[in-house]
């Protein structure tokens, strides 16, 4: 279900958003891998976790959530007194398809000694059978906080699995899930792009796989990504994640060439996200005029899934609402430092 229009000619859609947000009293969000016209429109832009505490500490009674669905439940799931509409309900995620939760729930069931460490890319089903949630940006510091004899499961992303698990050095079990936009970045495509700009330094999300991330410079979230940008003294980077994150690094920094990572052979628009690219301004209008599709979800999955979310929130401490990237700041008390 979408809030597609069928014929919208002769509005003036800017208007009629702004006119609307205030009617309804909405706030809009958008994800850093939203269209800019979304992006340059939205009350706050930025990564899916800060986004929804962002919608939590609001007075809005609507959040008009321009991202993807599993972005949309978790504010639902922070904020179950709001109103929650997503442009266009098709928005999903791949690696939400990749884990299906009667899937997961049997391989917990084969896992009993494992506690679910599930990436906050997952459907609330899936969160409401996990025990913590984290974020790119969260995970390092929970996993410190977790027995080393402690089996864990991670899931749904085994490259971001994988890369915490070199990271840290814990051996954990991983779903075989995969971002079909990291997935598809080009070693190939990135060694020529290294070729044609020397010393030119790339930043990766950890989303990416090993032969990506092994020619990285810097490894870290989209808000990482963006804070290492905007820190670097090169006038040229090379950014290994959904293109529309660039949008924001220009605007913060003009003078500086950002080059995305091709796809496939270089030909394709693999390295942009198709769901993500399924919000528009029209629908954003018609959702906000309709108030659907909305965000419904058991009181049963809300309760269950607040669970393991409060419990990273917990043990996070002041990494979360840095986005689900961002660079942790780790609190002493936390750390153990």
């Amino acid at each position: 279900m979408t809030a597609q229009p069928t014929d919208l000619r002769g509005v003036d859609l800017l208007a009629e958003i702004a006119r609307l947000k205030k009617e309804r009293n909405a706030v809009i969000l958008a994800h850093y891998y939203q269209k800019p016209a979304i992006q340059d429109l939205a009350d706050f832009v930025g990564d899916s976790l800060d986004l929804s505490r962002k919608a939590a500490a609001t007075d809005a009674d609507v959040i008009a959530f321009c991202g993807v669905r599993f972005m949309a439940e978790t504010a639902k799931i922070l904020s179950p007194e709001k109103t929650v509409i997503l442009p266009d309900m098709d928005a999903g995620c791949s690696l939400e398809d990749s884990c299906p939760p009667d899937q997961f729930a049997a391989f917990r069931a084969a896992h009993p000694d494992h506690i679910a460490l599930t990436y906050i890319n997952c459907s609330a089903a899936v969160k409401a059978l996990s025990d913590i949630i984290v974020t790119s940006s969260s995970a390092d510091i929970i996993l410190q906080q977790i027995p080393k004899e402690q089996k864990i499961i991670f899931g749904p992303d085994r490259h971001l699995g994988g890369y915490l698990a070199r990271r840290t050095g814990r051996d954990m079990l991983l779903w075989p899930g995969v971002c079909i936009v990291h997935q598809a970045f080009s070693e190939t495509e990135l060694l020529k792009l290294k070729a044609e700009h020397p010393g030119a330094p790339v930043a990766a999300h950890p989303e990416c796989p090993p032969h990506i991330i092994d020619h990285a410079d810097h490894v870290g979230s989209t808000r990482s990504i963006l804070e290492f940008t905007l820190a670097s003294p090169a006038d040229t980077i090379l950014i290994a994640t959904e293109p529309h994150i660039i949008h924001q690094m220009e605007k913060a920094a003009p003078g500086k060439t950002f080059i995305g990572v091709p796809g496939g052979d270089g030909n394709c628009n693999c390295n942009m996200c198709p769901y993500m690219a399924l919000n528009t301004l029209e629908k954003l209008y018609v959702s906000l005029r309709d108030l659907k599709p909305r965000i419904e979800l058991s009181d049963e999955i809300m309760a269950k899934a607040r669970v393991p979310l409060e419990r990273m929130l917990e043990m996070a401490g002041r990494t979360v609402g840095q986005g689900d990237v961002g660079r942790p700041q780790i609190d002493p008390r936390i750390s153990g430092d």
